[in-house]
C-alpha cells in the first residue's frame, strides 16, 4: 500500500511539473484565425476555420484544427446517422495544413489577432489544454458545435466580456436552411438529400451569433469585433488565392431531370391504365415502397437519433411511412378492400397539407419535390377512381 501511494504521488508530481513546464509564448508570437474556402466534396462544401499559433523564438508555427474526424467506415456512417459523430482537435504544422488546401484549390485567408502577450499565452494555454487527450474530443453538431463555431466559443471563453462582436454588419439575417443553400447548388442530389433529411427547426431565422457555424461568417464577424474597444483583427491577408475546380452542374445528372422524367412516365402509364381500366401493380409498388422507405428514414432521424436539425420534418406528409405496408398489398392481384377508400382520401389530403405548410413557410421544402408531388397526386387519384369503379361492379 505504501509503495502504491508513493507511485501515485510521483505520478501526480510529474503531471504538475509537466503543467509548469508548458512553454510560454514570446513577445514576438502571433495568433491568427484561418478561414478556408469551399471544396468540391460535400464535406468540404461549407469551408473551414482554424487557429494558427506562430512564435519564431520557440520555432513553432502550428494550426489548431477542431474539424478533424476519424473517417473509418462503417463506424463513421453509423455514428453520423445516429447523430453521435465525434470530432477532435488536432495540431499540425502550417505547411502540412496548407498542403491539402493547395491540392484542392481552396483559398485560405488569415486574420491576425491584436492580442497582448498575456492574452496570447492565455489563448495558447487554452488550446494546448484542449489538445490534451482527455479534452480534445467533442460531439459534433453541424449548426451549433463545429470547427467554425469553436472559433467564437474559444475566443469568448478566453477573452470574456472584453470581446464584443458588432452584429450590425448583418443587415438581413437568414434562416439556417437559407445559409445552407448559399453553399449548395439547388439542382443537386446533395441539396435534395439535405432538404429531405432536415426539419422545420432550420427554417427559423438564425441570430448573428448562430450564423457563425459557417466559416464565411466567422471571417466577416471577426472583422467587426473589438477587444477592449480596439479592433480584434490587426490585419487580414490572403495565404492561398485559389478557386476550386468545379465538376459542373449537368441537368441530365441532377434530380430535377429524373423527377420530371418519372412524372412524364407516370402520366403515360396512368393514361394507359385509365383507358384500359387496369392497374400497373409494379408501378404502384415502386411509388409506395419508395415513399414508405423515405418516410421510415425520416422517422428514424426525427425520433431515434441525437440530431438537432432533423426534428419536426414534415416531408413525412408526402413520404408517408404507411405506404411501405400498402406497397406489398398493391403488388398482389387481390381487389381493394373497403377500408382502403379512406386511405385514398388521406393521401391527397396530406399532399395538400404539405403545400399549405410550404406556403406559410412553417417548413420550406425543396423545389425538387414538385414533380414528385404531382406524380403521387396523379397516381393517388387514379387509384381512388379505380376503387370506386370496382365497387360499382
Amino acid at each position: 500500500m505504501k509503495h502504491l501511494r508513493k507511485i501515485l504521488f510521483l505520478l501526480a508530481l510529474a503531471n504538475a511539473l509537466a503543467g509548469f513546464s508548458q512553454p510560454q509564448l514570446s513577445d514576438k508570437a502571433q495568433i491568427s484565425v484561418l478561414s478556408c474556402g469551399a471544396g468540391s466534396d460535400l464535406y468540404t462544401t461549407f469551408g473551414h476555420s482554424a487557429f494558427r499559433v506562430q512564435d519564431a523564438d520557440l520555432g513553432i508555427d502550428v494550426v489548431y484544427n477542431y474539424g478533424t474526424f476519424n473517417f473509418d467506415p462503417p463506424g463513421f456512417y453509423v455514428d453520423f446517422a445516429r447523430g453521435k459523430l465525434i470530432y477532435r482537435l488536432s495540431r499540425q504544422r502550417l505547411d502540412n495544413f496548407l498542403f491539402d488546401y493547395e491540392m484542392e484549390n481552396r483559398w485560405v485567408k488569415e486574420q491576425l489577432l491584436d492580442l497582448t502577450t498575456t492574452e496570447k499565452n492565455a489563448l495558447f494555454q487554452f488550446l494546448e489544454n484542449n489538445y490534451s487527450p482527455e479534452n480534445r474530443e467533442y460531439q459534433y453538431d453541424f449548426f451549433y458545435d463545429n470547427c467554425a463555431s469553436k472559433i467564437r466559443d474559444v475566443l469568448q471563453e478566453v477573452l470574456g466580456n472584453r470581446l464584443v462582436f458588432d452584429e450590425s454588419y448583418l443587415e438581413n439575417p437568414y434562416t439556417f436552411r437559407e445559409l445552407i443553400h448559399q453553399n449548395l447548388s439547388t439542382n443537386s442530389w446533395s441539396t435534395f438529400g439535405i432538404d429531405l433529411a432536415l426539419g422545420c427547426v432550420i427554417d427559423k431565422k438564425a441570430s448573428a451569433s448562430e450564423h457563425l457555424f459557417l466559416p464565411n461568417y466567422v471571417l466577416l464577424q471577426l472583422g467587426h469585433a473589438s477587444l477592449d474597444q480596439r479592433p480584434l483583427v490587426l490585419r487580414q491577408r490572403t495565404v492561398l488565392d485559389k478557386a476550386p475546380l468545379k465538376n459542373g452542374d449537368y441537368f441530365l445528372s441532377g434530380p430535377l431531370f429524373w423527377f420530371i422524367l418519372l412524372l412524364l412516365f407516370v402520366i403515360v402509364i396512368s393514361y394507359i391504365d385509365y383507358r384500359n381500366n387496369v392497374r400497373s401493380r409494379w408501378l404502384d409498388f415502386f411509388l409506395f415502397f419508395l415513399t414508405g422507405i423515405i418516410g421510415i428514414l425520416i422517422c428514424f432521424l426525427w425520433f431515434l437519433t441525437d440530431h438537432t436539425a432533423t426534428v419536426g420534418n414534415f416531408n413525412i406528409l408526402w413520404a408517408f411511412p404507411g405506404n411501405l405496408v400498402l406497397a406489398f398489398y398493391f403488388a398482389k392481384h387481390k381487389p381493394f378492400p373497403s377500408w382502403i377508400s379512406k386511405y385514398f382520401l388521406v393521401l391527397p389530403a396530406l399532399l395538400v397539407l404539405t403545400l399549405f405548410i410550404w406556403v406559410i413557410k412553417f417548413q420550406v421544402f425543396s423545389v425538387l419535390i414538385i414533380p414528385l408531388l404531382l406524380t403521387l397526386g396523379l397516381r393517388y387519384l387514379l387509384l381512388a377512381h379505380q376503387f370506386h369503379v370496382s365497387k360499382k361492379k
